[in-house]
């Protein structure tokens, strides 16, 4: 799969339904940044007048796993990811359009050089941070990463 926006929210309609349905879109991806964005809509929300933690943690989550994803078809080999644990920090009510952004690209590349090195599974947090309109943040999402090269029998 060639990694753009588009092609990335085809795969999203057709393996991550809920995700699509509930409005996450990505906007950019890149080796090194993958962004994407949601808004805050009727089918989104909370009984408190703003986003729902779950659509938040989908938005966030993908812009990680995208760059993980986009990495490993870099490395040209067989590699399994799964997501192990998540952490997130809510600062601010969303509402409008919030933008989450996870530039991390680069640690991703080496965790996996190093799991094709060693051939032994490896771990990596990745932080997707999610703004508003205003550049405000509004949560902190944190993603560990189970990454692991697959031997080729």
């Amino acid at each position: 799969m060639e990694f753009t926006p588009a092609k990335l929210n085809a795969f999203m309609f057709f393996k991550l339904p809920s995700a699509y349905w509930s409005g996450v879109r990505v906007k950019t991806i890149s080796s090194t940044i993958c962004q994407t964005t949601v808004k805050y809509k009727w089918f989104n929300q909370n009984p408190f007048k703003s986003m729902y933690f779950a659509v938040q943690a989908m938005a966030a989550e993908f812009t990680t796993g995208a760059l993980v994803m986009f990495q490993i078809k870099q490395s040209g080999k067989n590699i399994s990811m799964l997501v192990a644990q998540n952490k997130a920090v809510f600062t601010k009510k969303a509402t409008g359009r919030i933008t989450f952004t996870c530039n991390q690209g680069d640690l991703i590349a080496s965790v996996i050089q190093k799991a094709i090195e060693t051939n032994e599974g490896q771990t990596v947090w990745l932080t997707s941070i999610g703004v508003n309109e205003n550049g405000e943040q509004v949560s902190e999402m944190q993603f560990e990463w189970t990454i692991k090269a697959r031997s080729n029998k």
